[in-house]
């Protein structure tokens, strides 16, 4: 995952809680930048970098991440206050994602999704416990006749509360029961028999190991910043050991809907 600098903060986007913003970053791209200093701080920023890289190495449509260096001088011309403290809180490594320009919300009334991406989509969610893919709150960007997933900081909830994280990998996903795809995801067994073996120890080794050390070492449950990346690492991995669970869990759930 390539570190850049950011040059030039473009504009906020206040549809989010906690105030992303397109910035363009030294490589002279856009990037929709979500901050450190913002709301649940780097856990959000974990989630987003570990859902996102998991996403794209099984195939899905994730938008390019990258590491975006924030010098909080970039933001004291800022008129807005509620700015200027988010990005002087922000000062260091952030979280970007390649901006999608032209694009817009997704709708299955109007883009109807079929399997097997719906089944795919439905499997990855249910794997990092996505609780942001709803009817509600779709998080499906459409671009130039493209799907695209985002916004996966409400994932892996789990490390809000670290006790007993291990037992939990294994358990099922009940707010699968409101994604916006269950009904059309009937290939969910299908899904994981492709999806399971493309998740390598190897490969989710290396996708842990992009996550930067200044965003690890606040939890009181560890006594280093590698005892903590390893939790992750050994949770993702019980967790897809344990696929079938969530699996099950997903399947009755649709059932029940239909």
């Amino acid at each position: 995952m390539p570190t850049l600098e950011v040059r030039r903060y473009v504009t906020p986007l206040r549809e989010g809680g906690s105030l992303p913003a397109i910035v363009e970053a030294d490589d002279g791209r856009m990037y929709v930048c979500k901050f450190a200093g913002a709301g649940q701080g780097p856990k959000a920023l974990i989630a987003e970098l570990l859902a996102g890289e998991i996403g794209r190495a099984l195939g899905l449509p994730v938008p390019e991440l990258a590491l975006l260096r924030l010098d909080p001088a970039i933001g004291r011309n800022e008129g807005d206050p509620e700015i200027r403290d988010l990005l002087r809180a922000s000062a260091g490594l952030n979280l970007g994602m390649a901006y999608l320009s032209r694009s817009f919300a997704f709708s299955p009334r109007v883009y109807p999704v079929s399997d097997p991406l719906a089944s795919e989509i439905v499997w990855f969610d249910a794997y990092i416990s996505n609780v942001d893919r709803t009817a509600r709150n779709v998080n499906i960007l459409v671009s130039e006749g493209q799907l695209w997933l985002i916004d996966h900081g409400a994932a892996l909830y789990f490390h809000h509360s670290w006790e007993g994280y291990l037992d939990r990998s294994a358990s099922p996903f009940p707010y699968i029961r409101d994604h916006v795809l269950l009904s059309q995801a009937a290939d969910l067994w299908s899904a994981d028999a492709r999806l399971k073996p493309r998740l390598s120890s190897a490969l989710l080794r290396e996708i842990v190991g992009q996550v930067p050390e200044e965003w690890l070492g606040e939890e009181p449950s560890f006594a280093s910043r590698e005892e903590h990346r390893g939790a992750y690492l050994a949770y993702l991995q019980r967790r897809l050991e344990a696929s079938e669970v969530f699996v099950r869990e997903a399947v009755d759930a649709r059932a029940k809907r239909l």
